[in-house]
């Protein structure tokens, strides 16, 4: 009872999402002439459908601090599962006569309906929160330090979080004593701690945890500045024993490889046709006519699970042995006229989708090295292996926040490893989209490092 009294009428806010989107999944049929054998067969199965793909993707799992970032990546999941479920119904059931059109038009109609729904809720509960005043959480902060000071910032600034910060008790002082935060939590009615684990000894720590279990409070951690706990931990049990992981990458679930594989192929193939299929013959007359050689230029490079494949590009130097070795260097006297060209408008690297579709690569990823170069980052830049969890990319996320082109420093190969640690570990269809975007921008008003 406790539990449900915390959230202030959050306990409704899942039952009446799923109400209001039912309504419009039913709703939206009697739209559109789909030409059913059996109406009742086809609501049970849509609504059945829906709810089974909702729980397994966690769909009503949003709270009060998700990003909107996270919302459009469960909306894409749900509508991408959700309409193969719904085609599935043509053939499982034997609907020759269902019209696939207006299917179509109803799943189009109902993920645009059910979007709006979606964000209008969020958008009403953080209004709600932050002008009314209303669905809050009452927190207390134990521990005083710099990540407690942010929190606490963040309590006061983001209001549409609903949380209202009544109290810090800071460990370090004299007087500080367990009994008398928990005598405080009873009293005003505290729905949520924050602790700092870096301040509470593993004594302390288990007192908390019991008194947080046996009072039905939440109990949240603040990590402390040991590495482990600055990491993004995985947490799953292996039979009952609860096991942590080190690193969560999302690309290991298979509907999230399923999604982006198809969002490789289907970006590849229209890259190939519309853009390669007459751009390639153009370039390669200017390329033969500038120095005799391949018009297409292919380096071994390290991709996923560390395996060697050969990395397509356009020829933008004059043929020499040293190309496998040595990277370009500003000013390198190997780049060709137009090889300058292609290269400043990363037009040279377009040969790639074609390893794309052919599954070595992915659009987006970290971006391989030649192998003579990986061997020295692996033994030089630590966590440089962790890049290999992943299929390499065309483009990826160091390399539109500035970290491409050569490894001038050891900062430049520092820096674009963590940026791709960051995108293995925070990958989403969204981001992919993002940096695609981005690298579009970035090539048209080109970029300093592009030679």
């Amino acid at each position: 009872m406790k539990a449900f009294k915390q959230g202030r009428y959050s306990g409704f806010i899942k039952p009446i999402s799923y109400i209001f989107d039912l309504i419009v999944i039913i709703g939206s049929a009697f739209l559109f002439r789909i030409n059913l054998s059996d109406l009742f067969l086809f609501f049970f199965y849509i609504s059945f459908s829906w709810f089974i793909i909702a729980f397994y993707n966690q769909f009503y799992e949003v709270q009060r601090n998700t990003r909107i970032v996270q919302i459009i990546t469960l909306l894409l999941k749900q509508g991408i599962l959700f309409a193969v479920a719904l085609y599935a119904f043509i053939g499982f059931f034997k609907q020759p006569h269902l019209s696939r059109l207006n299917l179509a038009n109803y799943l189009v109609l109902v993920f645009l309906l059910l979007t709006f729904l979606k964000f209008l809720i969020y958008f009403l509960l953080n209004k709600y929160r932050s002008v009314l005043g209303g669905n809050t959480r009452r927190v207390i902060v134990i521990g005083k330090n710099e990540k407690t000071r942010q929190l606490i910032n963040t309590f006061n600034t983001r209001l549409d979080f609903g949380y209202k910060f009544e109290k810090q008790f800071s460990v370090k002082d004299k007087d500080f004593s367990l009994k008398e935060c928990f005598n405080y939590i009873i009293k005003n009615d505290i729905d949520e701690i924050f602790f700092s684990i870096a301040e509470l000894s593993n004594k302390q720590t288990n007192h908390l945890i019991d008194f947080a279990d046996n009072n039905l409070r939440e109990l949240k951690f603040i990590p402390d500045n040991k590495e482990i706990f600055s990491k993004k931990l995985k947490y799953e049990y292996y039979d009952y024993i609860p096991i942590l992981s080190l690193r969560n990458i999302p690309l290991q679930e298979r509907l999230n490889k399923i999604v982006k594989r198809l969002f490789d192929i289907l970006f590849s193939l229209f890259i190939i046709i519309f853009v390669l299929s007459w751009l390639t013959p153009i370039l390669a007359i200017l390329i033969r006519m500038e120095s005799k050689g391949p018009i297409f230029f292919k380096q071994s490079r390290n991709g996923f699970n560390y395996k060697e494949f050969d990395c397509f590009k356009f020829r933008s130097m004059m043929p020499n042995p040293n190309a496998h070795l040595h990277q370009a260097t500003k000013g390198d006297s190997r780049i060709t006229k137009v090889g300058a060209f292609i290269r400043k408008t990363s037009i040279d690297e377009l040969p790639q989708f074609f390893n794309v579709l052919f599954g070595d690569m992915s659009v987006v990823g970290p971006r391989p090295h030649m192998v003579s170069h990986t061997n020295i980052y692996a033994r030089k830049v630590d966590k440089f292996m962790v890049r290999h969890f992943v299929k390499p990319g065309i483009t990826g996320l160091a390399q539109v926040s500035g970290f491409r082109g050569e490894i001038e420093t050891d900062k430049d190969i520092i820096n674009r490893v963590k940026y791709d640690i960051f995108y293995i570990e925070n990958w989403s269809l969204l981001l992919d989209i993002k940096i695609v975007v981005q690298t579009f921008l970035n090539a048209v008003k080109g970029e300093k490092k592009a030679y």
